[in-house]
């Protein structure tokens, strides 16, 4: 078998003609704060045309990228599910990987200049949860506080503490578990190149984060603002 055989029987070559688009890469990249939104809005966020936003979200939405939903006289394109959030944040990394110099042996642990002291690479949501500088330290502090650890290549569960920890915040990790979609997932962060938590706890303690107050949303946008609680609140968590 052939190497286009071979990429075409994973779907690697269609899912990577349908990333490699610039205007469809960005309509996407706009879509990982896990809001929906219209073509007229994603139109504006590929600089592109109405006309030109039309057939690309066909063709995402063909692909399994996008999932679209009607309300009223408006259509709403969102990702289809966290799986495509999880290898947008991946090619990020490799590219910003490759940005650094990557394997001709220059530094590949430290963002680009642009992105260096960035609010999107501080913290911004990722889908549904929590990426970032501020995520990726938080997920070690989880990971060395034994709240949860590794299993597998891309798979987290609940630590030694994970019960007592969890449960202090006020996420209902039985009720996480009950629901249908991966319990905990290892998401590596595009900026910093080390795992954050994902998953369904990952959406979750997200959630509770923004409910407590300690971290907030900023408008049209997937930069997260940390509270000046959050900032002292989130830095005692996992000590």
């Amino acid at each position: 078998m052939g190497t286009k055989s071979i990429g075409a029987a994973h779907g690697v070559a269609s899912v990577g003609e349908l990333f490699g688009d610039a205007a469809r890469a960005a309509i996407l990249v706009a879509l990982l704060d896990g809001r929906a939104r219209t073509a007229g809005e994603l139109a504006l966020a590929g600089n592109i045309s109405p006309q030109s936003a039309s057939g690309h979200l066909a063709k995402l939405t063909a692909g399994g990228l996008l999932a679209v939903r009607s309300q009223g006289r408006h259509r709403y394109y969102e990702l289809a599910n966290a799986d495509v959030a999880h290898a947008l944040e991946a090619a990020g990394s490799l590219g910003a990987q490759r940005a650094n110099g990557g394997a001709n042996g220059n530094d590949t642990h430290t963002p680009n200049a642009r992105l260096a002291n960035s609010d999107i690479r501080m913290a911004r949501s990722c889908y549904d949860h929590l990426a970032g500088v501020v995520a990726v330290d938080l997920t070690q502090r989880m990971e060395s506080s034994g709240a949860i650890r590794a299993c597998g290549e891309w798979e987290y569960e609940l630590g030694r503490n994970g019960e007592r920890f969890f449960g202090g915040l006020g996420v209902d990790v039985g009720a996480v578990r009950r629901g249908r979609r991966a319990f905990a997932r290892r998401c590596l962060d595009w900026t910093e190149r080390k795992p954050h938590l994902a998953g369904a706890l990952g959406a979750a303690l997200f959630a509770r984060l923004v409910g407590l107050g300690w971290v907030a949303r900023k408008r049209d946008s997937r930069v997260i603002r940390v509270t000046h609680l959050g900032e002292r609140k989130i830095a005692e968590l996992g000590r």
